[in-house]
C-alpha cells in the first residue's frame, strides 16, 4: 500500500510540474518536444520504422528481429508482437465488440510507467492495480471509429476517470485478431484526455487484445 501511495503522489507531482511548464510554452512549441520526444525514443529504443505500404508488402508483419515498427495513420507507429488467434470469424474485432486489453503505459516524455492492468513485479503487493482487466465496447461507423469503456480498471479509473478510448489503440485493430499482443507509440492528438490535453505521447505494451473470455 505504501508503494500505491507514492506511486500515486509521484504522478500528481509530475503532473503538477509538467503543467506549469506547459503555461509558459505555445502549442506549437509543445508539439514540437512532443515530436522530439517520440523521435529520441526511436533512436534510443532502436526502433526502424517501415512504410504502410512495405508493411502490406510484408503480408502486415512488423519483423522483430529487426525491431520493426510501421508508420499508421496519425501518427501511429505500431509493431505486431503476436497477431493473434483466427480460428473462426468471431475472431476479428468487429463493430459493437466488447474488447478486454491489458496494457503497460509509459510516458513518453519522462520514460515513467504510468498506467498499467497487468502484474509487474516492483508493484506485485498492489493488487488493486492488475487484478481487473479494462472492457471497452468498439464501434465502427463507416470511417468514424470509435471506443468507450464499459468497464475500467482500477488504475485508469483513478488517474485518468474517462470512459473514451485512445483512438491510438483502435486504429491496430484491423491488422490484428483475438488474443493479439501489440505495441503502440501514440501521439498526443490519438491519446487520452490528458494526453491531448497536456500534448504528451505515450507507449503502450498491450499484451493482450480479447474479444472473447478466457
Amino acid at each position: 500500500m505504501k508503494k500505491l501511495i507514492f506511486l500515486f503522489l509521484s504522478l500528481l507531482t509530475a503532473g503538477a510540474l509538467f503543467q506549469a511548464c506547459d503555461n509558459s510554452k505555445t502549442y506549437a512549441e509543445m508539439l514540437e518536444d512532443e515530436k522530439n520526444a517520440v523521435n529520441k525514443f526511436i533512436k534510443d529504443n532502436g526502433i526502424r520504422i517501415i512504410s504502410q505500404s512495405e508493411f502490406e508488402r510484408n503480408d502486415t508483419i512488423t519483423n522483430l528481429e529487426r525491431n520493426e515498427y510501421v508508420s499508421l495513420s496519425d501518427g501511429v507507429y505500431m509493431q505486431i508482437v503476436d497477431r493473434g488467434t483466427k480460428e473462426d470469424e468471431t475472431d476479428i474485432f468487429a463493430t459493437n465488440d466488447e474488447i478486454c486489453v491489458r496494457y503497460v503505459e509509459e510516458d513518453i516524455m519522462t520514460r515513467d510507467t504510468t498506467c498499467f492492468n497487468v502484474f509487474l513485479e516492483q508493484w506485485g503487493d498492489a493488487n488493486l492495480l492488475y487484478s481487473n482487466p479494462a472492457l471497452f465496447r468498439y464501434v465502427v461507423q463507416g470511417t468514424y471509429v470509435y471506443a468507450t469503456f464499459l468497464e475500467m480498471d482500477y488504475y485508469w479509473s483513478s488517474v485518468y476517470a474517462s470512459t473514451s478510448v485512445p483512438s491510438g489503440w483502435l486504429v491496430a485493430l484491423p491488422f490484428v485478431y483475438n488474443k493479439a499482443h501489440v505495441r503502440l507509440i501514440v501521439p498526443s492528438k490519438m491519446g487520452h484526455q490528458s494526453a491531448q490535453q497536456y500534448v504528451n505521447p505515450f507507449y503502450y505494451d498491450i499484451w493482450k487484445f480479447t474479444n472473447k473470455p478466457d
